[in-house]
Order: structure tokens, then sequence, then C-alpha cells
């Protein structure tokens, strides 16, 4: 079925058939095109939602940072962004895919329509003019078939009139021939404005307006398929994000299934554990017998420790819960950061001068190796004059020594407090490689030449707890196990080697220097790298 044959007196319905279609094409974009901006508010919302929840920290040695539950709400809020990413990649499609293809594709179809209107109105004046024109001969040759027969009738009635003469006879006669023959012209030539004009309408009505219809018709159905197309791609333009979307919400209860309640609660004991011993029984002062009112130092308990570190009065009670006013909470005393760490507790101040020397150690290792690297780039220099001035590295290499020599009186100095406070002030060492000929291992001097002074191997920068820290402690319960991705010679001190596959029980999670401690079924314990296994740790 089709419109030429079915609708061919039926223009107008047509026409506004045909305009209301792309109405519907372009109240759909409008359409799209509002879903596209509430997804781009939707995504900046949850994008500044993220932001203002996730606030980059300068420093990630936070207390917090290390709990579970706060890695988790940072983890959800990671993946929020990343949903809100795919929010603004489903705007940023329909938009393409849907809002200026169709936006296109209407243009081009609105053209079609009025080339093809166009078309039809063409022939509907063509062919109003050819009715115009058998109008015109059919009126024509009715004026002139009544002027014949008038003069018809005049030319016989003065030929029937006695007192007309013969002339008069004649001309009337020849006036009535003469009007007889332009009324058959007449009529012959509105016989041929009849046959053309009904040709032409034959033409218009079974040719001209079937073959304009069908287009309108072909036209409007391509209207129809592609906006059937663009209602599917609305849907499957959502659906095509649909998996990574679901990444992200699995990534949001991985997140909750990552939480260890008991592992924040073991972060909270080894971040605030003070190491004081708890107060003994106050002692009683018989002001009957004469005693003197003094305050005995040992009525607190010891160690004395708590009433100095914590700003109390030697003559005061330690209390648990410190009496604060409300009104002023925000405005309370800090205690003053000394460079020992002696304002902290004892157990908080080792570790705070643990990770200090760490990092000395860290700072110093970088130098050493720096300077060595100078050493042999002056050396290469000195043997090949053509590729830099030795004298040039003069600057560098006293400024490296400096450094070193800075940096070790600081190991020195922390290692003191270190030992004072009760902590091993082994923990991390840096070690050099030599490039001289005899194999003793060097380091710069300021002056560009080589000392004597010994330094372990830089081969590895480790955690290197010797073999009798071991012995001493009783065996820590595992806190894990890790499979082994790689080999792992285990050549440095306090190192454990270990082979592709093997299980190794952990015994001490890294603590943010990319070394893990491990003990094998036999008992032998050290410290492996971080990123050459896969860890589980216990629930």
């Amino acid at each position: 079925m089709d419109w030429g044959t079915e609708l061919w007196d039926q223009y107008d319905i047509i026409e506004k058939h045909t305009q209301s279609g792309l109405d519907l094409v372009e109240k759909y974009v409008k359409f799209v095109k509002e879903r596209t901006e509430i997804e781009q508010n939707y995504a900046k919302q949850l994008r500044n939602l993220s932001k203002k929840y996730n606030q980059k920290r300068s420093n990630k040695d936070e207390p917090e940072y290390r709990l579970s539950s706060y890695q988790s709400f940072l983890d959800i809020l990671n993946e929020m962004n990343d949903y809100a990413g795919q929010r603004e990649l489903i705007a940023e499609n329909l938009m393409m895919n849907i809002c200026i293809d169709l936006t296109k594709y209407l243009q081009e179809l609105k053209q079609e329509r009025k080339t093809y209107l166009m078309e039809a109105k063409r022939a509907q004046q063509s062919l109003e003019s050819t009715y115009k024109q058998l109008d015109s001969s059919k009126k024509r040759f009715e004026r002139e078939w009544r002027e014949a027969e008038r003069a018809a009738q005049y030319a016989e009635k003065t030929d029937q009139d006695i007192n007309a003469t013969k002339a008069d006879v004649e001309k009337a006669k020849q006036q009535a021939h003469m009007r007889a023959h332009i009324a058959e012209e007449c009529k012959n030539d509105y016989a041929a404005q009849l046959q053309k004009y009904n040709k032409e309408q034959n033409q218009f009505y079974f040719s001209d307006m079937p073959l304009i219809f069908n287009k309108l018709q072909d036209l409007d159905e391509r209207r129809v398929r592609k906006l059937a197309h663009g209602y599917m791609l609305f849907s499957d333009t959502e659906k095509h994000v649909m998996p990574i979307i679901g990444k992200c919400l699995e990534g949001i209860t991985k997140a909750g299934t990552n939480v260890n309640e008991k592992n924040d609660s073991a972060v909270i004991i080894e971040q605030n554990k003070s190491g004081f011993e708890r107060p003994g029984d106050v002692e009683f002062e018989d002001y009957s017998q004469g005693i003197n009112r003094t305050s005995s130092d040992s009525s607190l308990g010891t160690p004395k420790g708590p009433m100095d570190l914590l700003g109390k009065n030697k003559s005061k009670n330690f209390w648990l819960f410190s009496k604060r006013s409300k009104k002023f909470t925000s405005e309370r005393t800090l205690p003053t950061v000394t460079e020992d760490f002696g304002h902290l507790p004892p157990e908080q101040r080792r570790k705070r001068l643990q990770q200090k020397l760490e990092e000395i150690c860290k700072e110093l290792q970088k130098e050493v190796d720096q300077s060595e690297a100078l050493g042999k780039m002056k050396d290469v220099y000195e043997k090949n004059p053509q590729m830099g001035d030795p004298a040039s590295l003069a600057s560098q290499i006293s400024q490296t020594s400096q450094n070193i020599e800075r940096l070790r009186g600081e190991q020195s100095k922390y290692e003191t407090w270190l030992a004072e406070a009760g902590g091993r002030g082994d923990t991390m060492r840096y070690k050099g490689h030599s490039f001289n000929n005899n194999g003793a291992h060097d380091i710069s001097s300021p002056d560009g030449a080589y000392s004597d002074e010994s330094t372990p191997d830089t081969s590895q920068a480790i955690y290197a707890e010797f073999d009798d820290d071991f012995e001493d402690e009783e065996p820590a319960a595992p806190i894990g196990n890790c499979t082994a991705m790689y080999n792992f010679p285990g050549a440095s001190e306090g190192t454990i080697s270990m082979q592709e596959g093997e299980v190794l029980a952990v015994v001490e999670e890294d603590k943010g220097d990319g070394w893990t401690r491990v003990r094998r079924n036999n008992g032998d314990e050290g410290y492996i790298p971080t990123s050459y296994v896969t860890i589980t740790l216990n629930k």
C-alpha cells in the first residue's frame, strides 16, 4: 500500500502528517538535550561531593590514614568520582549519537520535504494554468457560436424581407458565413484545449502526484526508522557503560568488606600507646604522727614520666580523664614540640625517633650514591678530558660530602636518643659500592679523592634487623600469609631469600618503606620486598 494510490486526494493530510513527524523528531532532540543536561549536572554534583569529602592531605602519616574504615571511605569517594565520569560519558554519547546526529538528519529531511512540496505546487499550478486556458477557450467558443447563430438568423430574415436589396442579402449571408467559420475555429480550439487539459489532469492524478506522495511516504518512513534508532540509542548508550558502573558499585561493596574493625583497633593501640605504667597506690600520710606534709613522688607510682610528659604538676594525681571547660576546649594548650620528641609518651617517642632515623638513613643513602656517581664521573673525566672538566665537579662533590657529614651527625644524634628511649639504633643502614681496583668500600671526600672509610654494600637499602633481635624476642604470631611472585636472593643482612611460588607467613606489615617481615615454617625470619609478593592478611 502506498500513499500515491490510497491517499491520492489527501494532499493536505499528507503535508500536515509529514510536518508533524518532523516536529516529533525535533521534540525528541530537545528531550535528549535536557536529559544530557541532567546527567552533566548530576555528574558535576557527584564530583563536587567526592571532592568535598576527599580533601587531599599533604601528609599521609595522619593517624586515621591507616584505619581500614577511613581507607574504605576514600575508596568509596574515588569510586563515586569514577561513577560521575561514567555519567558524563553517557551525557557525551547522548549528545553526539542522538542530538547532533538527529539534528543534522532533521535538517536534511526538512529540505527534502520542501523540495517535494515545491514539485507538487508546480504541478498543481501547471494544471490550473491549463484549466484556465480551457475555460477561456470554452467561453470564447460559446460566445462566437451565439454570434454565428444571430448572424445566420439575421441573414435568413434579410433574405425573406421583400424590401431588402440583393446587396443587403448578400452582405448578411457573408456575415453569417464568417461568424460560422469563426465559431467552428473556436470549437476546434476548445476541443484541443479540452484534450490537453484531460491529458495533463490524467498525468497529474495518476503519475505526478502519486510519485510525489510516494516520495513523501519514503521520507516519512525513513524518519520513523531513524527516530526508532534514536529511541534504542537512548537505552543502549547507558547499557554500554553499565559494566563499568557495575565495577564502580562492586568497588564500593569491596570497600565495605575491606573494613577490618580488629585491625583498626590494633592501629589505634599502636598509634596511641604511651608506654607508661599505671599509677601505683597512693601512700597514707599520717599527719597525726607529725609526718611532713610533702607529696611523695612514689605516691603516684612509677615511672614519674607521665606527670612531666603530660604537663601535669608532680604534686597532683594523674587523672585518666582531664578536666576541661567546654567553653575553652578548642583553646587548650598543647605541649611544646621538641627535636628529640621528648614531649611524646615513651612508646610514641620511640616510634617517631625510629621513623626519623629511617628518613635520615634514606637521605644519607641517596647522598652516598650521588657521591659515588660523582666520583665515578670525575674518574671518567680525568681519563677522557674531552668528555668534561674534572674540576667542574669539585663544588658538587664538596657539597655532597658536607651533606653526608651533616646527615651522619644527625644519624648519630637520633641513634643516641633512640637508645635512651629504649629502642634499637640499627634500623636502616646506608651502603655504598666501591669503584676502586682493590675492592675497598670508599666514599668521596670533599676534594674529590676517595677516603678509606668503609661502608656496607649499597645493592639493597633495607631494614637490617640482626639475628640476635629475632633470638631475643618471642616469635610473633603471623598476621597473614604471602605468595612470592618472583625469586629474591636475600643476600643483604636482615633479608630472607625466597623462590617464586613459595608461601611465607607475614609477621609484620609494610611500614611504608617497601619491606615486609616474613617467617618460614622452619622459623627463619627476615625482610622481603613487598612488591615481590601478594599478601593476604587474616581477617
